[in-house]
């Protein structure tokens, strides 16, 4: 199977799941089994389903082959290159080549002034006019060869004019740009491309990020703070013909394994060994020569040699697309696919499995206990009519007063419930007032003030250091008030369930601990790219307050959006349960002492309504099975992740 084909099984998969939850979804409302928190979740769900994407990075320096193996890997099938390669930098600003079903075949590009702004990335693709679009025709080979050119422009700046847009400047070249005989440089013309191109990959959720090197790296922070992490794979591209220079080892330390430590989905590529084919050596001198090489670029970047890749991605393209079977097997490209495949699809498939797994086995769990509890009233309310059989108008009347007992005795426990619900209510406020944006934002503008004010290099990391003790103070305090809550929900749901048999399983529980993760992996990039003594001493004190905010204090925020979107979440859904059950517990109340009363009243009612019951229980059983049987089917398709990550192995 090829990429292409193992792509297609996930997407294909991933498809079916959302098919089975839309299904879940529509027979909990054609069942009236669902309530507005039910449906919120389920269409949450679907969204995400629907809008689920992979996303692959692509990280080197400068002319090491990598808009080369994206062709070889993903459009050797298309016939022609879509990205442009050529010797020199091909990829000037960081590239992501996706489709968006909403938007026609087009380039947007961000100009690089944009950085002026203190805007990210992010924040402005949320506006469209700051981009500027180039139509894209997938008809027309020399049209789109000419559109995509336009990621590669270039353009000459004064020094002062690169160090304002955030570009590091050094007269040797190593540690930035170097500036030419005219004491111009050059920068990237754009800061952002998104090429929006109908590939059938792309069509299927396929994301590729192509990163430009080090120095347009190191002047974009999001790429090291958001896209590079949030990727389900980094290729790092090297050439055989360089080995690991000391550029290709910065970008390697500082923004691939520095970022987030190991992980899986980090592929080493060794590039352009065709260039030891030089038709005057064996094979076995060249595969002696090429493992040579591979060990020595795994233990520079201590790592095992078989994480290294050895490929030709030229060789690959041009195999693919002139069908030539020995040159591809030359190439070692498909050992790279095969090892792309087994880091990248059972991983993902596994994410998104458990959490949709997760989440419908959740409501699909409530619905149980709610049919459940159903049940078992009705079947109370059959018994009892049936012992009414034949029996005189006292025993009516006693089964009447034990009726009114229950509900007086419920209600007393509905007080209870209220003052529960009362204290959630202040616990939750309190929650908030930790996890709250406005604290975030206090903090935000206090730490800027401190910064502008310090006085000293000390000073400034001070107000720096400090700001991420205050976060993990309000984590800390809020995770601790999500404890509290938890306690008290899971106390009241037991108090009621052996009380009054509510059928109710453990309140579901909740973590801040993925929130806590990522202001520890913030703090360690604001420890290698801004709390550095380099940073410290160079940088005048408004540019590293600057550097400082547009990079940790925004994810830092963003951060805190995320969690409290999950608090939201998990706050609406624990007491959901425990609500929708004493509403039924009340109606089935209600609806016991209705009856009995009307057979007071009227004798000859019972058997009519012994039947109307037993009609009732009939139709609970089969929704039961009906939801059970929409839960197994959700089960088998969930299994079949075990049969795409074998095919993917």
């Amino acid at each position: 199977m090829t990429i292409a084909s193992h792509f297609s099984a996930y997407s294909a998969w991933r498809t079916a799941l959302a098919s089975r939850v839309l299904r879940i979804r529509v027979w909990l409302n054609e069942n009236e089994l669902a309530d507005g928190q039910t449906d919120l979740r389920m269409d949450r769900l679907l969204e995400r389903l629907r809008g689920d994407r992979l996303t692959v990075a692509f990280v080197a320096e400068f002319s090491r082959g990598k808009s080369e193996l994206i062709n070889a890997i993903f459009f050797g099938d298309y016939g022609q290159r879509v990205l442009p390669s050529s010797a020199g930098r091909t990829t000037m600003c960081p590239t992501e080549l996706l489709w968006d079903d909403a938007r026609p075949p087009s380039i947007e590009l961000l100009p690089i002034e944009s950085r002026s702004t203190h805007a990210t990335i992010a924040e402005l693709k949320r506006y469209g006019e700051e981009w500027e679009v180039v139509a894209l025709d997938p008809d027309s080979a020399e049209q789109m060869q000419e559109a995509m050119r336009q990621v590669s422009e270039q353009k000459w700046v004064a020094p002062e004019a690169a160090t304002a847009l955030g570009f590091a400047i050094d007269p040797t070249g190593e540690k930035g740009l170097k500036p030419d005989a005219q004491g111009l440089v050059a920068i990237p013309a754009w800061r952002h491309a998104v090429i929006n191109f109908p590939h059938p990959l792309l069509r299927q959720g396929l994301v590729i990020l192509d990163t430009p090197g080090l120095n347009a790296i190191g002047g974009e922070p999001e790429l090291t703070l958001s896209l590079l992490p949030s990727a389900h794979a980094v290729l790092f591209i090297l050439a055989a013909d360089t080995g690991v220079t000391q550029s290709d080892l910065a970008v390697w330390r500082h923004h691939v394994k520095g970022i987030g430590g190991s992980r899986r989905g980090q592929l080493v590529v060794l590039n352009k060994i065709d260039g030891m084919w030089d038709g005057l050596r064996t094979i076995e001198e060249i595969d002696a020569e090429i493992a040579k090489q591979v060990v020595s670029v795994a233990d520079t970047l201590d790592l095992p040699a078989g994480q290294i890749y050895p490929v030709s991605a030229q060789k690959a393209l041009v195999a693919k697309i002139g069908n030539d079977a020995d040159l591809l097997a030359s190439s070692r490209i498909g050992v790279l696919e095969r090892a792309l495949v087994q880091e990248l699809i059972p991983a993902k498939q596994e994410i998104v499995g458990e959490a949709a797994g997760r989440e419908v086995e959740e409501i699909t769990l409530r619905t149980g206990e709610l049919l459940e509890s159903r049940l078992t009233g009705l079947r109370e309310q059959l018994q009892e009519l049936n012992d009414l059989r034949g029996k005189n108008q006292g025993v009516i009347e006693y089964m009447m007063r034990k009726v009114k007992v229950e509900k007086d005795e419920f209600e007393r426990g509905l007080q209870q419930f209220y003052a529960v619900r009362s204290v959630f209510s202040a616990l939750t406020n309190k929650l908030y007032a930790h996890l709250g944006m406005e604290g975030i934002r206090n903090e935000t503008r206090r730490t800027r003030d401190q910064m502008l004010e310090a006085a000293f290099s000390r000073s400034l990391r001070e107000a720096m250091t400090g700001f991420f003790l205050h976060l993990r103070d309000k984590l800390k305090k809020s995770k601790g008030e999500v404890e509290e809550i938890s306690r008290m929900l899971e106390a009241m749901y037991k108090r009621f369930a052996v009380e009054h048999g509510l059928k109710l399983a453990a309140p579901t529980p909740f973590s801040l601990l993925k929130h806590e993760k990522e202001i520890d992996r913030l703090e360690d990039a604001f420890n290698q790219h801004v709390n550095t003594v380099i940073n410290l001493v160079t940088l005048e004190k408004r540019a590293l307050t600057q550097k400082f905010f547009e990079t940790i204090a925004v994810h830092a925020r963003r951060t805190f959006e995320m969690a409290n979107r999950d608090v939201e979440i998990w706050l609406r859904a624990v007491m959901a349960p425990l609500e929708t059950q004493v509403r039924e517990y009340q109606l089935q109340l209600k609806r016991r002492l209705e009856s009995v009363k009307r057979i007071h009243q009227a004798t000859d009612t019972l058997e009519e309504r012994i039947r109307e019951l037993t009609q009732m229980e009939s139709t609970l059983l089969r929704q039961l099975a009906d939801m059970n049987a929409l839960v197994d089917g959700l089960r088998s398709t969930l299994a079949a992740r075990a049969e795409v990550a074998a095919a993917a192995a």
